[in-house]
């Protein structure tokens, strides 16, 4: 079934009109079907982390040169997804992710795998542990660094999460369990 951007869809926020008739976003009262002011805070798709371009939409992942609304690009997804997110929940321990015999926020994890930057959020602080530690030295010096007075276990959690992040991004990769 292709993706079809509805014709009723706030390009600010996202919200699709529950009526026909409709003409305002009910929730930040913008046009439906118009590019949103300068000033707008944009939606930002939940699986990617992708933020709509100034016109509300983002490129399509399907089919280049055609623009998409947020849902629409949302449901692309299901065609195109950033990595094995079901894997990815058995991990999931409530809030938080162990990896290795270390844990850490889940949604902190997840977002450095799909976009690959350390990101705790808008006004939110990191809480600096191994695992997060060990994303940031991935993230500015790669997977093997010569680091001067790099520790043991900076090292232990650096592979850990080098091994999550193969593991997570081999969506579609069938692995047979030993034995």
């Amino acid at each position: 079934m292709p993706v079809q951007t509805a014709d009723l869809v706030c390009l600010q926020c996202g919200t699709v009109a529950t009526r026909a008739t409709a003409q305002l976003c009910r929730r930040c009262g913008l046009r439906f079907g118009e590019a949103p002011p300068a000033f707008a805070r944009l939606a930002t798709c939940p699986v990617c982390y992708l933020t709509t371009d100034d016109d509300g939409r983002v490129s399509s992942l399907t089919q280049p040169g055609r623009r998409l609304d947020i849902n629409a690009h949302i449901d692309e997804h299901d065609r195109h997804p950033v990595g094995d997110d079901a894997w990815l929940e058995t991990l999931r321990e409530h809030d938080r992710i162990r990896i290795g015999r270390w844990h850490a926020p889940y949604d902190l994890v997840r977002r450095y795998l799909v976009t690959g930057v350390v990101d705790a959020g808008r006004n939110r602080l990191a809480q600096h542990n191994a695992v997060v530690m060990a994303m940031t030295q991935i993230q500015r010096w790669g997977r093997q660094p010569e680091i001067f007075g790099d520790q043991e276990e900076w090292r232990a959690a650096r592979d850990a999460v080098a091994l999550l992040m193969d593991r997570y991004h081999a969506v579609g990769v069938r692995r047979r369990s030993a034995g």
